[in-house]
C-alpha cells in the first residue's frame, strides 16, 4: 500500500515523485530499465541541457497551444537553475539561453535521486508494469502496488534502444482517454532518391539557414548527411513538417548577391563568400554552371539570388523514432487538467511529461515541460 505509484523514473516522473514525497505522500516509483534517468543520462552529448533561460509557451507546440501555461508559469527555468546550484552543479550556458552541466548529465541524476531520498520515495528499477486496474492496483514484476494515484511518466517512442515503449498511450486508451496521432520529432530528414542523387555528396557540410515549416522559422545550423538533412535548424523545422510537404530554405539568410565595381570574379566565386565552397560548388553544377558576373544581368542576379533564398526541400521521410529527439503528439491534453495533469474522465489517473501532447522546440525546452508538468501533479496526487 503507497498514496501514489509513479511508472517511469525520467525527468518529469522523479520530479513528481519529489513533489509529492515533500507533502508526505508514500510514494513508489517503478521503472522498467536497470537505472533511473536513462534519457537524461544519453541528452546534450552526455553533459544535459537541462533547461533553457528564454522558455515561452510559444516553445512549444500542441492541439492546444494555451495548455501548457499554466504549468509553465509555476515552474520556472530560475526554480530548477535554484535546486541545480542547490547541489553545487557546476554549469554553464551554451548559446541562445541553453544551460548544461559542465561536468556530465550524472550529476543532474544523482540529483534527482537525492532529493527522492531526502523526500522518502521508493524507487523500483527493472521493474515490469504488466497493467492498471481501477481502484487503483498496479500489477508489476515487483508485486502489486495498491494505491489512490497513479502518475503515467512513461514518455514518448523516440530512441527506443534506450527503453521507448507505447505503454503510456496503452493505459490512457484503456481509461478512455483520446490520444493525438504521434510522430517523430525534432528528428533528421529523409532526401528523396532524387534530392539524395543530388545532394548526398555533400556530408559534413553544414552552414547557417532559415529553415521555415508550417509557418515557423528556425535560424540555426543545417547539416547535410548521407541520407538527408540535420542540424539545430533541420530538426526544430521537422516537428511542423507534416508528410508530403516541403520545408523552405534560406541559405543566405538576410544576405543580398552584388557585384563590386572593378570586381572581376565567376558567380560561384561570390557565393562561396557566404556558402561552404563544396556546397557552392554543388549548387552551380545543378543550376547551369558558374560564369563571370561580367556575364550576368541585374535581372539574371536576382533570380539566383532568390533561389538560393528560397530552397524548397520535400523530404521523403524522417530517419523516424530511432532518431527523434522526442516525440511529437500524444495523450490530448483536453482529457487533462492544466493545472494538476490529472485525467477528467479518471480520477486519481495523472500524465506528465513527454507522452502528454506537447513537444518543446530543440535546446532543453523539453526538460523544462518534464520538470513543469512533474512540479505541477506532484502537488496534487
Amino acid at each position: 500500500m503507497v498514496d501514489v505509484v509513479v511508472i517511469g523514473a525520467g525527468a518529469a516522473g522523479l520530479m513528481c515523485a519529489i513533489e509529492a514525497g515533500k507533502r508526505g505522500r508514500r510514494v513508489a516509483v517503478l521503472e522498467h530499465s536497470a537505472e533511473v534517468g536513462r534519457k537524461i543520462l544519453i541528452s546534450g552529448g552526455g553533459r544535459c541541457n537541462f533547461t533553457n533561460i528564454h522558455t515561452r509557451p510559444d516553445h512549444f507546440l500542441s492541439a492546444n497551444p494555451h495548455f501548457a501555461k499554466s504549468a509553465l508559469a509555476r515552474y520556472r527555468p530560475a526554480d530548477f537553475v535554484a535546486l541545480v546550484e542547490r547541489h553545487s552543479i557546476p554549469y554553464h550556458e551554451k548559446t541562445l539561453g541553453q544551460l548544461f552541466c559542465d561536468r556530465s548529465a550524472r550529476d543532474v541524476v544523482e540529483m534527482l535521486q537525492k532529493e527522492c531520498a531526502q523526500a522518502g520515495v521508493r524507487i523500483v528499477t527493472g521493474c515490469t508494469v504488466r497493467g492498471i486496474a481501477t481502484g487503483y492496483s498496479v500489477d508489476s514484476s515487483a508485486g502489486e502496488f495498491r494505491c489512490e494515484s497513479v502518475v503515467i511518466a512513461t514518455g514518448g517512442l523516440s530512441i527506443p534502444k534506450i527503453g521507448a515503449t507505447a505503454f503510456g498511450y496503452t493505459i490512457a486508451r484503456q481509461f478512455g482517454l483520446r490520444i493525438v496521432e504521434c510522430r517523430p520529432a525534432l528528428v533528421p530528414l529523409v532526401f528523396s532518391r532524387q534530392d539524395g542523387e543530388r545532394y548526398g555528396g555533400l556530408a559534413g557540410v553544414s552552414t547557417l539557414v532559415d529553415a521555415t515549416a508550417g509557418g515557423r522559422t528556425f535560424r540555426e545550423k543545417m547539416l547535410f548527411t548521407h541520407r538527408g538533412l540535420s542540424g539545430p535548424a533541420i530538426l526544430q523545422a521537422s516537428s511542423y513538417c507534416r508528410p508530403g510537404e516541403g520545408v523552405r530554405i534560406d541559405l543566405l539568410p538576410e544576405i543580398e548577391l552584388a557585384r563590386s565595381d572593378g570586381e572581376r570574379l565567376e558567380i560561384r566565386t561570390l557565393v562561396s563568400r557566404y556558402l561552404p565552397k563544396r556546397l557552392a560548388d554543388r549548387w552551380f553544377e545543378l543550376n547551369g554552371g558558374s560564369r563571370p558576373l561580367t556575364s550576368i544581368g541585374d535581372r539574371e542576379l536576382d533570380a539566383i539570388s532568390a533561389a538560393l533564398h528560397n530552397w524548397c526541400v520535400v523530404p521523403q521521410g524522417t530517419e523516424g523514432y530511432e532518431k527523434a529527439e522526442v516525440t511529437g503528439g500524444g495523450v490530448d491534453t483536453a482529457e487533462l487538467s492544466s493545472k494538476t495533469f490529472e485525467a477528467k474522465k479518471a480520477a486519481g489517473l495523472y500524465f506528465i511529461g513527454e507522452v502528454v501532447d506537447v513537444t518543446g522546440h530543440l535546446g532543453g525546452f523539453n526538460f523544462q515541460w518534464a520538470w513543469a508538468s512533474g512540479y505541477s501533479a506532484g502537488q496534487y496526487v
